[in-house]
């Protein structure tokens, strides 16, 4: 099932899920639902309290297909097209194995997340290859951005990089003209 959202082609897909005395087996992705083709794909393990973003992808801008195979994060999206009626704000959902929903993130928004589980699995189908030079990342605790993410933010797990990332007000002056 797809649930459009304010936001010019971000939506959230409510995959199914069959259960049996075995298991399970659950459709994630069918490009009839996207329109979109996803030549890399990737996947990331994270514990705890880890804060992934907010990252984008300036000269190759990707859109990405979330969905998370163990675990529970509060996925977050931010608009950054500039000419877009929603642009500077953000889009936020729980994404988990149990609630068997996925995310599709159109090119141009900053996306970033925090596992809430003690084991997160997710996997990012991308519409780009990787372009490690063009990457950026703006800071979740950005005051401008308001996101209120679901953990005392001692408590955060972050990498050096996303820790010293830009301003939304600097990114605007960079990269948005």
């Amino acid at each position: 099932m797809i649930t459009k959202t304010k936001f010019k082609g971000l939506i959230l897909i409510k995959n199914k899920k069959f259960l049996d005395s075995r298991g399970y087996f659950k459709e994630i992705s069918r490009e009839i639902n996207i329109k979109k083709r996803f030549p890399f794909v990737v996947m990331s393990y994270s514990k705890k309290n880890v804060l992934r973003g907010l990252h984008i992808q300036i000269k190759k801008p990707q859109g990405k297909f979330i969905t998370v195979l163990k675990g529970k994060i509060f996925d977050v999206s931010v608009d950054l097209r500039k000419n877009s009626k929603t642009f500077g704000k953000h889009f936020s959902c729980i994404l988990s194995e149990k609630n068997s929903k996925s995310i599709y993130v159109p090119e141009g928004f900053a996306h970033g997340f925090l596992s809430l589980d003690k084991e997160n699995y997710v996997v990012y189908s991308c519409t780009k290859y990787r372009d490690a030079k063009s990457e950026k990342s703006i800071n979740f605790k950005d005051k401008l951005l308001n996101i209120k993410w679901p953990i005392k933010k001692n408590k955060i797990l972050i990498s050096d990089k996303d820790l010293l990332a830009q301003s939304f007000k600097e990114f605007q002056k960079l990269y948005v003209s």
